[in-house]
């Protein structure tokens, strides 16, 4: 995902290419930061004030300061002015907020955005391969262990990355994160919900990242006709399914066609969920 837009908080649209982080900077050499990431289609920024107080519980997580959240504003409005709209109708916009230099802890923010790009529309048409990866606890595991940073977006982001190149190395596209006892929590970007007997299920949020696109489909279900549960579910529960997805800001909904190399059924509520969700094909 190429960046070809940065703004900083102040309003100011610079060149991606254009250095604006010290060497020192703790977000570069620890991770210690956070982030956000929001979708923008043809001109219009969706579900700011979420991601805004998302980006704000996990800054306090971290005891960063509270972040700007109407400098962040002017950074997505330069943004959403300046972006060739008709070319690429979609843009990933990124919230970034890191520590500052070390020594000062003046906190540094800017927002980037790139196009949407084509691995994540493909995966939209075709969905996508999974593996199942031991994440080596269980979720309620680390609620009480704030050091940790469960449900934070952080910088520190080389585990998330780091399975999914496992996943690409070995012939799939993604990677759903399973306790050792076999329950479900979450991808490396994404959130789960499984199809169960005509019920969308997805994990609760125990030591999980707070999903806003998952926080979309419990607010718009019973309007579709669609029943939603937040509850635990296991890797037998995806074996049984009529279908499982991928929920995420930016790819939506993504189904997942085969799991560990074994092929999952579209399930008949499909293009229920992605029409609800907004994806382009559906709306």
């Amino acid at each position: 995902m190429a960046i070809r837009m940065v703004a900083l908080l102040d309003g100011t649209l610079v060149d991606p290419a254009q250095p604006i982080v010290r060497a020192d900077d703790q977000g570069v050499v620890r991770g210690d930061g956070v982030f956000d990431a929001l979708l923008a289609a043809d001109g219009v920024a969706l579900h700011v004030d979420e991601h805004l107080a998302r980006l704000a519980t996990s800054a306090r997580i971290l005891h960063l300061p509270e972040p700007d959240a109407d400098g962040y504003r002017r950074a997505i409005d330069a943004v959403l002015a300046a972006w060739d709209w008709e070319s690429d109708r979609e843009a990933v916009l990124r919230l970034i907020m890191t520590r500052g230099a070390e020594g000062i802890e003046e906190p540094n923010g800017w927002v980037m955005a790139a196009p949407m790009d084509e691995r994540t529309l493909r995966e939209r048409r075709d969905g996508v391969r999974v593996l199942m990866l031991d994440r080596g606890f269980e979720g309620s595991g680390i609620v009480d262990l704030p050091w940790l940073l469960p449900g934070a977006k952080s910088l520190s982001y080389g585990i998330n990355m780091a399975a999914r190149r496992y996943a690409i190395a070995n012939g799939a596209d993604d990677v759903i994160f399973v306790t050792p006892s076999g329950g479900i929590l979450e991808g490396p970007t994404s959130s789960v919900v499984l199809d169960l007997d005509g019920v969308l299920v997805t994990p609760p949020l125990d030591g999980i990242l707070r999903s806003i696109t998952i926080a979309e489909l419990l607010e718009k279900a019973p309007e579709a006709g669609l029943e939603v549960e937040m509850r635990a579910i296991t890797v037998d529960d995806l074996w049984r399914a009529r279908g499982a997805w991928l929920l995420s800001s930016g790819r939506l909904a993504v189904r997942i066609t085969h799991a560990d190399g074994r092929e999952l059924p579209i399930s008949p509520l499909d293009g229920d969920v992605c029409r609800l969700l907004g994806m382009p094909a559906h709306s």
